[in-house]
């Protein structure tokens, strides 16, 4: 068994047993929900716990590596080798509306590049699992991006950050923008999903701005072992911390990254 099917084995492990917590808490939290800060940025009881489920198996399996956790910050050496980026609850808002779309979501960069993912949505049983060189899959079945190639057919996703009415960069006017000119934008809330939903065909695009490590990481390599594309808006080389992402099928890509650099702002609409 290599290395890094080690790792995934692992992080399946993990993220199975944080959707069960997920599926224990869901429609019961009550009062245990609080904003973290901003409007609408909530953590519940149920985030908590499944990082801890997350957390102990990680430590008991791999105690020598790192952790970037949403709840829990920096755990160990930043700068070591093997760093998981964990998010326990994908989609807290939604969750805390028993809205269905939400996900467990763990990744490991390697090196600061992802190189194993792990998302689980407990609510549909979807397991998403890929690692570097080993493929992308959905329920341990391969699979891969969609074959869409113009844009006017396409179908994509994109999400708005917790400080969307606090700058006038909230993504609105490329939401409008590029309503216009495909088939729909849908917002699921999840990040990880929608990243899963590139990969596995069901959207072709995706697009968000104001994103965390622990969002994307196990996303962009569940994408790219499915054929996809992930970049900066612009194209260039993925910077993970930037905030900033494009995933694709690889088809749309170049449009879609043309048509995002070239978004006129909202002021300027009639």
């Amino acid at each position: 068994m290599t290395q890094l099917q080690t790792f995934l084995d692992i992080a399946t492990e993990a993220a199975l047993a944080a959707g069960g917590v997920l599926q224990g808490y869901l429609g019961k939290l009550e009062d245990a929900v609080t904003e973290k800060g901003r409007p609408g940025d909530l953590v519940t009881a149920a985030d908590k716990a499944s990082e801890a489920v997350v957390l102990e198996i990680l430590h008991r399996h791999l105690p020598q590596h790192s952790i970037l956790a949403e709840e829990s910050g920096k755990i160990g050496n930043q700068d070591n080798e093997f760093l998981w980026a964990i998010d326990p609850l994908d989609g807290t808002t939604n969750y805390a509306h028993q809205y269905p779309f939400f996900a467990v979501s763990i990744g490991l960069l390697i090196n600061g590049l992802p190189q194993v993912g792990v998302i689980y949505d407990p609510l549909h049983n979807e397991l998403f699992r890929a690692a570097a060189g080993l493929g992308a899959t959905r329920n341990r079945r391969p699979i891969q991006v969609s074959e869409t190639s113009e844009l006017g057919k396409s179908l994509l996703v994109t999400g708005f950050a917790y400080d969307r009415r606090e700058t006038s960069d909230n993504n609105y006017a490329e939401f409008c923008h590029l309503t216009h000119l495909t088939q729909g934008v849908r917002r699921s809330g999840s990040a990880s999903i929608d990243l899963a939903y590139v990969a596995c065909g069901r959207v072709d695009g995706y697009w968000e701005r104001g994103l965390s490590p622990w969002d994307i990481a196990a996303g962009i390599i569940l994408l790219q072992e499915a054929g996809g594309k992930v970049t900066a808006y612009d194209g260039s080389p993925l910077q993970i911390n930037s905030g900033r992402l494009l995933a694709t099928n690889g088809y749309i890509h170049e449009i879609l990254s043309h048509e995002l650099t070239q978004v006129p702002p909202l002021s300027s609409w009639k």
